[in-house]
């Protein structure tokens, strides 16, 4: 194993990334683009580096890519990493080198009282500038992305997830590195959305984290879950394992809803959308407040809204002034008038990362196939970007050693 370097995808500008050689990682937060100035020189004996076996692109590196953050030049991207401890810190106990492990894209303490809590993803001890911390994200605190080769996980004994069988997980790798992110928080979606055995369900938006909150939502019993999105083969994958679609691209979806359920309402909704989400209809514009009003309309009086879907504070490719501080003009009175409840922010990872790698372990869900998962190399993490970008119905997943050379989703 060579320390003398580690090749990993990088911000450029709008539309670009490169791969680039950067450093090989120690059990330090060095300075670099994006770093917290708090975070510069923060020792992390209880840290390990990791052989990334898996990392996915996520539509949230998109938002960065597409230039709609304040995202730096030179940000190393990717906070879904799957991989084999190669190296741990002096005071880790239990985390051993050659332990399988996913590594939830929060980072946390362990020790603040939000972890205590179990809100893992409003950390208070990891980010200088805010609560909250991830790998590869701009406000984030600068620690370095698991797009790479190799990557420094701090909090180890905390934070990672071994799995309990070394040939097990490599064998459903391509299932396992789903509960870096996308999986846990399409979960935490439907979750806090209320749904449960017999709901019916409306999700919008069929990318990676839709089509995850779709399998969630089945396997906690839905009776009915509908997706909606405007893009056809993203509807066509939610489709191909037992979903209900609407197309937006043809208007509001009330009344598409009433076609598919006997009512223009649902039980629960779950805003997989986010901020750059678009006007209902033909060749409609960016309109950023659209799923969450529509969700308050199509939800029972009663009913609640998961929003897993990214909103931020700084859009400098916003729709409008108010856009670009996140500001939206949300239909709160119609969410209050029908007694909505919303849950925002990062997943807690760490609430469901456990039981859901049960579920996959034990075949009780597929989560790989859901998403289209689809293995390329590191190098190629440029073409998955644009393609992704173009709207393909794919988790680009990067094999930076080889791990999945071959592999498919079953």
């Amino acid at each position: 194993m060579s320390k003398s370097g580690n090749r990993a995808v990088a911000y450029l500008k709008p539309g670009a990334v490169e791969v680039r050689t950067i450093d090989y990682p120690t059990l330090e937060l060095r300075e670099g683009p994006g770093v917290a100035p708090g975070n510069v020189g923060r020792t992390c004996r209880h840290g390990v580096v990791i052989k990334v076996l898996a990392s996915n692109i996520c539509g949230s590196d998109q938002h960065m890519v597409r230039g709609r953050t304040t995202a730096p030049e030179g940000l190393v991207l990717g906070h879904e990493m799957t991989g084999e401890v190669v190296e741990r810190g002096p005071d880790v106990e239990f985390i051993e080198v050659g332990d399988i492990v996913s590594v939830p894209f929060n980072i946390a303490c362990g020790r603040c009282r939000n972890c205590k809590e179990r809100r893992t993803g409003i950390c208070l001890n990891v980010n200088p500038s805010r609560p909250g911390a991830a790998y590869g994200y701009v406000d984030m605190g600068g620690w370095v992305g698991g797009q790479a080769e190799y990557a420094m996980v701090p909090y180890a004994d905390f934070n990672l997830l071994r799995f309990p069988d070394r040939d097990q997980a490599r064998e459903k790798l391509l299932d396992l590195t789903m509960l870096s992110d996308i999986f846990p928080t399409g979960f935490h979606g439907a979750v806090t959305a209320g749904v449960g055995a017999g709901s019916t369900v409306y999700v919008a938006g069929a990318g990676p984290v839709g089509l995850a909150t779709a399998a969630a939502a089945q396997l906690l019993g839905a009776a009915v879950v509908v997706v909606g999105d405007l893009n056809a083969e993203r509807l066509a994958q939610a489709r191909s394992f037992g979903c209900e679609t609407v197309d937006v691209s043809s208007g509001s979806p009330g009344e598409q809803i009433a076609e598919i359920l006997g009512e223009p309402e649902v039980d629960a909704a779950v805003d997989a959308v986010g901020f750059e989400a678009r006007a209902h209809g033909p060749d409609a514009q960016e309109a950023p407040a659209t799923v969450l009003n529509t969700l308050m309309a199509i939800t029972r009086a009663g009913g609640a809204l998961g929003i897993p879907g990214l909103y931020v504070t700084d859009d400098p490719g916003g729709a409008d002034r108010d856009a670009t501080s996140g500001t939206l003009k949300v239909r709160l009175g119609l969410g209050w008038a029908k007694s909505h409840s919303f849950t925002t922010g990062q997943c807690p990872v760490m609430q469901y990362n456990r039981q859901l790698m049960k579920a996959i372990l034990h075949e009780r869900v597929h989560i790989a196939k859901a998403v289209n998962a689809t293995v390329i190399g590191l190098e190629d993490a440029p073409r998955g970007y644009a393609e992704f970008d173009r709207g393909a119905s794919r988790k680009y997943v990067l094999d930076p050693h080889g791990a999945l050379r071959g592999v498919r989703p079953v």
